[in-house]
């Protein structure tokens, strides 16, 4: 008999390929919807467990759902007690699919295939087809692991597996290793286990070779969390070493009561008349689940030993509060509710100022993340959208007075001219890749150059700032003096960027090709500084009245 390669390869590709579609059409579906919430309800790291184990039952990937943490301890929005909790959330979560398994919900995956297209069909708005993907990916993540569990159903009857799962019988810790080897390698273990509960029903497996196959899964998960931390934040390194030590701790202990656990198993089986599948997968819940609940009272002391032994300060993005947009206050006391959006408006301004930074950092090859200045600038969104949904249902209280009415028009100003400066970051950091990408740098008159503008438009930030919150016609004409200023500096850094172009200096046609694009997004900033200050003449002429 041989192995059918066909039905292996195209299984774990049809497999990891739902687990990948699945996880992306989830965030379009939620959005920063999905982020709101495992920030709002993730307060206490308890609260944090339950969302880890929600959130990896929903998106059927345990490394999808480390991944979404990191990026929120990236941002500043959740700190490393709180990601540990999901972490270990997510252990318990990714034990569904093999029980999912295990009751044969194969059986019905061509079916959810079905319904996912019918979705995505009918729907005529892209969230709609989001869910519609997501539920193809929940049937391919089934359809692959049926392919991939059936095919190798066959190598317990080939000689030279028979004398391997003897070895891994015999040899517990090679059983740990393998078990390891095969999920870092494809980086699921919910395939691996999946695999080997296939193997353990058909008899090419001993229980005793499984249990530690399955502690090794758990090891080898975290390998997703490592090589997405290496060469990242502070943040994200430690929330992959919390990952690490706690699946170690946890298989060093599982492996030290493993004859007692295989009986225990053993004994549960014969009591409830379990299946093969079924047994891995009571072992499998069971092991994550009390070695989370052992360890969970521990998980202060845990944080600190990752801290000392990867020290470091994170450089975090600053987090803007929206609690304060309270609806019952829009309506009933406009003045009151246009304070709050002060507020809230003041937060942008400093996260818009952070991001800003940011860029700069990344440009000149300083210790910056380019996922942290996009997970900036997606709250930063985020904010605009909450605040402009808030400032309509000022507008349509029956209490405005005028100057209600023009602070709510500077305000929709200010929110709207800060969320595009935003997007502007986000445009110089994809230019700053796309140098990255092609393996060049820009010069370093370039850089100094661009260095100029930034430090320009960082005054002219600081000034709309203070403009926003007071207005003053010397304060204002100075702003428009560095706007005339910031012009001039673009004019003349095209000029030399020109004149090193025809004299050859530029080895990179991608670098040369967007640097003048740089420039432009850098001027048009300034731009919407000065818009952000200029509204205040546009609808009052007066200071502000919050």
């Amino acid at each position: 008999m041989t192995l059918s390669w066909d039905q292996i390869l195209g299984g774990f590709a049809v497999f990891m390929f739902g687990i990948d579609i699945m996880g992306d059409a989830l965030k379009t579906a939620a959005g920063d919807q999905l982020r709101e919430y495992i920030n709002k309800y993730a307060s206490k790291p308890i609260y944090a467990l339950s969302i880890g184990i929600l959130l990896t039952i929903v998106m059927q990937s345990s490394s999808a759902s480390t991944s979404i943490t990191i990026g929120l301890v990236r941002a500043g929005l959740m700190n490393l007690e709180q990601a540990a909790g999901i972490v270990m959330g997510a252990n318990i979560g990714t034990t569904i699919t093999s029980f999912l398994f295990s009751i044969n919900i194969d059986k019905y995956c061509l079916y959810f295939i079905f319904i996912g297209f019918m979705v995505r069909l009918i729907a005529r708005k892209k969230k709609g087809k989001a869910i519609g993907t997501c539920i193809i990916g929940f049937g391919m993540i089934f359809t692959g692991l049926s392919m991939m569990g059936d095919a190798l159903s066959a190598i317990r009857d080939m000689p030279f597996f028979t004398a391997f799962a003897e070895k891994m019988s015999g040899s517990h810790f090679l059983s740990l290793l393998t078990g390891t080897a095969m999920t870092a390698l494809v980086q699921a273990s919910s395939a691996t286990i999946s695999v080997v509960q296939k193997m353990y029903e058909s008899g090419a497996l001993t229980l005793t070779a499984v249990l530690p196959f399955v502690f090794g899964a758990n090891i080898g998960t975290t390998v997703t969390g490592i090589l997405a931390a290496i060469g990242g934040s502070t943040a994200a390194r430690r929330t992959a070493g919390i990952h690490t030590l706690f699946n170690i701790i946890g298989t060093t202990l599982g492996m030290i009561l493993l004859t007692p656990y295989a009986s225990f198993i053993t004994w549960l089986a014969a009591r409830l008349n379990l299946n093969g599948m079924m047994q891995i997968s009571m072992a499998h819940i069971m092991f994550n689940t009390v070695t989370t609940i052992v360890f969970f009272p521990f998980l202060k002391q845990m944080c600190r030993f990752i801290e000392k032994i990867i020290p470091g300060n994170d450089r975090k993005a600053m987090a803007i509060d929206t609690t304060s947009l309270d609806e019952k206050l829009a309506g009933s006391f406009p003045a009151g509710a246009l304070q709050a959006v002060s507020t809230v408006t003041d937060g942008m301004f400093k996260a818009v100022r952070n991001n800003i930074e940011l860029t700069h950092d990344y440009m000149l090859g300083k210790e910056a993340d380019g996922e942290l200045i996009r997970q900036n600038e997606s709250m930063i969104n985020d904010t605009d959208h909450k605040t402009t949904s808030y400032l309509m249902t000022i507008s349509r209280s029956d209490k405005m007075s005028p100057q209600d009415n023009a602070n709510v028009l500077i305000d929709l100003d200010a929110v709207k001219n800060l969320e595009r400066i935003g997007d502007l970051s986000i445009n110089l950091t994809e230019f700053y890749d796309m140098i990255r990408e092609d393996k060049a740098d820009l010069s370093a008159a370039a850089k100094e150059d661009i260095t100029g503008m930034y430090d320009h438009i960082n005054r002219m930030l600081d000034l709309a700032h203070e403009l926003y919150s007071h207005y003053d016609d010397e304060k204002m004409k100075h702003l428009e003096a560095l706007e005339d200023s910031l012009d001039k500096r673009e004019t003349e850094a095209r000029e030399s960027h020109f004149g090193r172009l025809s004299s050859g200096q530029c080895q990179s046609a991608v670098a040369a090709s967007v640097y003048c694009d740089i420039l432009s997004n850098l001027e048009r900033m300034g731009d919407h500084c000065v818009n952000i200050a200029a509204s205040h003449r546009k609808y009052t002429g007066e200071e502000k009245q919050a």
